[in-house]
């Protein structure tokens, strides 16, 4: 409702066309009463007595005038000027949007997704924009909790000079909930490629986001303009605010220190923490949690984009209380320097271990296609990742229900998932 009403804000242009439709129906009306009698005596139309309004108005144009055909002026008149209130009425709207489309199917389609179910996501990276793409077919109410523990590439060069959060992973989930036919997406994905040190690798989305926090005075502002401007179907929070650094305990005993260089561990993870331990969460990720009807986990890197978010207590806590059902989205290869030799139980079994509860999760979905081109398999083979195996009897111990299907996609050479396979599946958990 908030998103019509905004219609009515001074300087769209639309309330005298309102204004007129009204006028217009009004005069339509009286002279139509006056051919037709006592036709209209005793209708209502939505609970307003249309006698009470039309009379009025039929009486004042007869008193002025001793035109016997005034009925019928009224008729046209009131007729010609509702077409012509319609016309620029739709023509006001259509210059609202920045480029050709069907106004009226899009105010249709905007109700439909406003209708649709309410769906929280946790996770960051590649995976998670993944899927958003796919569920902002269905729904404008998504919450994408996002990572903030980056701490490489352009997002970590912006961390360093600009002591902020890492805009890199909030960017990429912002784009995939925008039209996906907008220049400005497609603006905000530009990396530069330049001689310049200074601007060599950093893409303009993080630029501009940085630019934002600046002038807004804080990341989250920064945040929430950005997707303004994206005109984003749903909402991108970083979990926290607070500046965390991601670290690791290997199995070795070994500390490693930075999320990019944890994804790169020559020896088996044994847990990650947050320095420090204990951020406060974002107070509006933890109410849409709580009010959500589905909580996806992933896709994404295991230890690095998943898990980070849930070694926030407040977090874990949220959504191991909350109603929704908590489902999770397993990679569908293994990942070298986190996950590799991983199967789905050891996947489960590694965040029940760092959130404390064993049934946090209630489904798993989980790609049962192995039969993926040859040569991606090799490509893949040569940096040890592997499609990740499905081993039923050991989930057995888990309390979770497991819904496998051929989630595949390959994009440029790379194995993903299909967003619209993964959103049709994840919309069937919600009826």
């Amino acid at each position: 409702m908030k998103h019509l009403v905004k219609f009515l804000y001074p300087g769209i242009r639309l309330k005298r066309w309102i204004f007129l439709f009204i006028l217009s129906s009004l005069v339509f009306l009286s002279g139509l009463s006056g051919v037709m009698g006592k036709a209209f005596k005793g209708i209502r139309i939505n609970l307003i007595n249309v006698e009470k309004y039309i009379n009025p108005i039929r009486d004042m144009i007869t008193n002025s005038t001793k035109l016997v055909t005034i009925d019928i002026i009224a008729i046209l008149l009131g007729g010609i000027v509702f077409i012509l209130g319609i016309r620029f009425f739709f023509k006001a709207i259509s210059a609202l949007y920045p480029s050709k489309i069907d106004v009226v199917k899009a105010s249709y389609d905007e109700l439909q997704l406003l209708k649709g179910p309410r769906i929280v996501t946790v996770g960051g990276g590649t995976g998670l924009s993944t899927l958003l793409k796919g569920l902002k077919v269905y729904s404008s109410n998504l919450t994408a909790v996002v990572t903030v523990a980056d701490d490489g590439g352009s997002s970590g060069k912006l961390r360093k000079q600009l002591k902020m959060l890492p805009p890199g992973d909030i960017r990429s989930c912002m784009v995939a909930l925008a039209d996906s036919s907008g220049l400005l997406g497609k603006v905000f994905q530009y990396r530069f490629n330049s001689n310049n040190k200074n601007l060599d690798g950093h893409s303009f989305g993080n630029l501009f986001i940085a630019a934002l926090t600046n002038i807004s005075g804080s990341f989250e502002k920064g945040v929430q303009e950005a997707s303004k401007i994206l005109a984003i179907r749903g909402k991108v929070l970083p979990v926290t605010l607070e500046k965390v650094v991601l670290e690791a305990k290997l199995k070795n005993k070994k500390i490693i220190k930075g999320q990019s260089n944890i994804s790169h561990c020559a020896y088996a993870i044994d847990k990650v923490f947050l320095v420090p331990s204990d951020p406060l969460p974002s107070n509006t990720a933890l109410s849409d949690i709580k009010k959500a009807k589905l909580i996806i986990l992933g896709p994404g890197s295991l230890y690095t984009s998943i898990i980070p978010n849930l070694l926030i207590k407040e977090v874990s806590d949220a959504i191991y209380h909350s109603k929704a059902k908590v489902v999770y989205i397993c990679n569908i290869m293994t990942q070298p320097g986190e996950t590799k030799g991983y199967r789905l139980s050891d996947h489960v079994n590694a965040i029940n271990n760092h959130v404390g509860y064993r049934d946090l999760i209630n489904y798993v979905i989980v790609n049962n296609h192995y039969n993926i081109p040859e040569k991606v398999l090799v490509k893949y083979a040569k940096k040890n990742s592997y499609p990740v195996e499905i081993d039923s009897n050991n989930m057995k111990t888990y309390s979770v229900k497991i819904i496998s299907d051929d989630l595949v996609q390959i994009a440029d050479g790379l194995v993903r998932h299909d967003p619209e396979k993964l959103a049709k599946i994840i919309l069937r958990l919600t009826l």
